[in-house]
Formats: structure tokens, C-alpha cells, sequence
């Protein structure tokens, strides 16, 4: 399997970083198998830090080896994703732990549903209703060192 990295630098030995980041899958090494969304991700991120470009670093994975790995995975912006989404967004301890988690990413268009959910304006039930519509693209998020270490390092694309 072919994942993508979008960053404003150049990653091409990936690393779990020690800060606490409230993203959808909490702390972890994003990836995506859509080029096109670990561009944006690349170019939105050195757009913030006033760089002039960004790198996509392609990586490899070998499917059987995956297969070895503590898997979460999310079909869809279900119930179950949007509840774990919304922990890992307000700094909510998650358990167990796993190798790597895969599903939906949250992107622009689905955070004011996410944002609404959480004011209580909409209930689990609307909020995915005004989810599923939306063409979400995936993430993959490796959140353990015996995860990481199966990433290798194909090419770096300047975008």
C-alpha cells in the first residue's frame, strides 16, 4: 500500500512527536492514500508558517506486515467515529491503545458539524446525518513505534 505525508518539511524517516496534538485520532504520524489531500495538508501547513512550499513524502507499506499491527479502523463518519473523534479533539484519554487507526479524516466542511455537536445544537443522529454527505477522504494514523517503523520512505515531492 502507497501512503502520503503532507508537511512543510521533508520526512523521510517519520517520527511520533512528543507534544500532545488534539486531532481526530489524537497523538500520531498522519498519512493519507489521497495524494491530492497530503498536498493540501502540505501546502496549508507551510502557507501558516510563511514558507514557500511544502514536501508530500511517499511511503510503502507492506500489507502483510500491516496485517501484524493493532488496528482501529472507522468504514465511515459513523456514530463510533464521531464519538472518538470528539475525545481526541477536547483532550479526552483514549483506551486502549493501537498500533494504528484508520478512518475519516475531519476536514473543513465537517468541522462546524463537529463544532455544532459539541455547543449541543446537534445530537449524534443529525450530526452524522450532515456528515455522511460529504466525501471525506482518509486518514491512517500511526501511533506506535512498531507501527511507524513499517513506513518506508519512497520519494519526496516539493509541492
Amino acid at each position: 500500500m502507497i501512503l502520503f505525508h503532507g508537511s512543510n518539511v521533508d520526512v523521510r524517516e517519520p517520527k511520533l512527536l512528543k507534544i500532545q496534538r488534539k486531532l481526530d485520532f489524537g497523538k500520531g504520524f498522519y498519512t493519507t492514500s489521497d495524494q491530492e489531500q497530503a498536498t493540501k495538508w502540505a501546502k496549508r501547513t507551510a502557507a501558516r508558517l510563511k514558507q514557500n512550499f511544502g514536501f508530500v513524502t511517499v511511503y510503502e507499506i507492506d500489507d502483510a506486515l500491516m496485517s501484524t499491527l493493532s488496528i482501529l479502523k472507522f468504514e465511515g463518519p459513523d456514530v463510533d467515529w464521531l464519538r472518538f473523534v470528539v475525545k481526541n479533539r477536547s483532550g479526552q484519554p483514549i483506551t486502549p491503545n493501537w498500533d494504528l487507526i484508520i478512518g475519516p479524516v475531519a476536514n473543513d466542511q465537517t468541522a462546524p458539524v463537529i463544532d455544532l455537536f459539541l455547543d449541543g445544537m446537534y445530537d449524534e443522529g443529525e450530526a452524522i446525518k450532515r456528515l455522511l454527505p460529504q466525501k471525506l477522504k482518509d486518514q491512517y494514523t500511526f501511533k506506535t513505534e512498531k507501527a511507524i517503523n513499517l513506513l518506508v520512505c519512497k520519494e519526496v515531492i516539493r509541492v
